[in-house]
């Protein structure tokens, strides 16, 4: 096992070491949720061919869909993969940029604040609402606001601090 000092010479900060587990246990999940509709589908297909349909597919491939999506924008942030136009940044000089990075993960910050804490509004607001074919507690579903919204921020904090050290 190596060091955080053996890999890149400096000790790298605990945000950057929880950023980046929540980020692999996101990329599997990623990965399942995405395995799961494709394999769902095949069988939805599969068995309508066959005269009898999987009623519950179709909703949980739905909220497998909802739930990737969200997971998946987690991962893009991590890797700094969002669409950006830097023409006008790449023209500013290397203080500038530092400043307007942190201005970038601080409206981001912000903007998951706002995604986590109305998720959990959600939660309890439709909390005694049950999917139609599962009869699952729509909560279960709604959770995945705060929660992703939560891993973005650590993802989003985790870069500040990185960009702040540099």
């Amino acid at each position: 096992m190596t060091t955080d000092r053996a890999r890149g010479g400096e000790r790298r900060s605990p945000f950057l070491r929880l950023s980046d587990g929540l980020n692999g246990i996101s990329e599997r999940l990623l990965f399942l949720l995405m395995a799961a509709m494709i394999l769902l589908t095949i069988l939805q297909i599969v068995f309508r061919l066959l005269g009898d349909a999987l009623i519950w597919s179709e909703e949980v491939i739905c909220f497998a869909l909802v739930a990737a999506t969200m997971v998946g924008a987690s991962v893009a942030f991590k890797r700094g993969s969002h669409i950006a136009v830097t023409s006008l940044i790449d023209r500013l000089s290397p203080e500038r940029r530092k400043i307007m990075a942190c201005l970038v993960h601080g409206v981001g910050m912000a903007f998951f604040v706002v995604v986590a804490w109305y998720g959990v509004v959600l939660m309890r607001g439709e909390a005694f609402q049950t999917t139609p074919a599962l009869g699952i507690p729509m909560s279960w579903i709604y959770l995945l606001y705060p929660l992703t919204g939560a891993v973005t921020l650590v993802h989003l904090v985790s870069a500040l601090v990185e960009t702040l050290r540099s």
